[in-house]
């Protein structure tokens, strides 16, 4: 029981810990929130990130610009409506504002369309098959279960699309599916993060 800290010992560490951070650390503190803000307002209006920007110190924008970074490569997603759509080109945009490193993120960026590319058209033709594969496994399992609880001859008419459990099924299976595209665009991510 005596390693178990009272909320009063528990402040008292972190105030320590603030007392005893760098100067950087303090302004890491002071200016990845405000980074952060300035990534939100920008992907919902049209806010200039240079001329915001430009209002902070040379030891300040450092900051700043690693939350807007880190903030709009979260927003890039697998472009499965037109609204996503969207907000990948506007964080991309802001991306290859900010960044200092304009080839590497070319580099990366087009990586990131390469696998946006397949995912809409491969993607595509991939779910048509695997949604039609799902539909026939689950019908023919229905199937197979009315005729075990109602007689070898019993045949139901049954909407499988409408079925709550095929509904699951087929979400899982989207799942998978997008799984191996995110895989890959994490990695990107990643390398975006790495980019000054």
């Amino acid at each position: 029981m005596a390693d178990i800290k009272s909320a009063y010992e528990i402040a008292m560490e972190k105030i320590k810990d603030i007392e005893d951070a760098t100067p950087e650390e303090r302004l890491k503190w002071k200016f990845a929130p405000k980074g952060e803000e300035l990534a939100g307002k920008y992907m919902r209006a049209d806010v200039n990130l240079m001329t915001e920007l430009s209002k902070y110190k040379d030891e300040e924008r450092k900051y700043v610009v690693q939350a807007v970074s880190s903030v709009l490569i979260r927003n890039i997603d697998l472009p499965k409506n037109d609204a996503i759509k969207k907000t990948n080109r506007k964080a991309m945009d802001g991306i290859k504002l900010i960044k200092k490193d304009k080839t590497g993120v070319e580099n990366v960026f087009s990586k990131i369309r390469y696998i946006f590319n397949h995912y809409a058209e491969q993607g595509e033709q991939q779910k048509k098959q695997a949604y039609e594969q799902v539909k026939a496994q689950f019908a023919a399992k229905l199937q197979q279960a009315v005729q075990q609880q109602m007689g070898a001859n019993a045949r139901m008419n049954i909407d499988v699309e409408r079925h709550p459990q095929f509904q699951e099924e087929w979400r899982k299976m989207l799942g998978r599916l997008d799984a191996q595209y995110l895989e890959h665009i994490n990695e990107y991510k990643h390398d975006l993060l790495a980019i000054n």
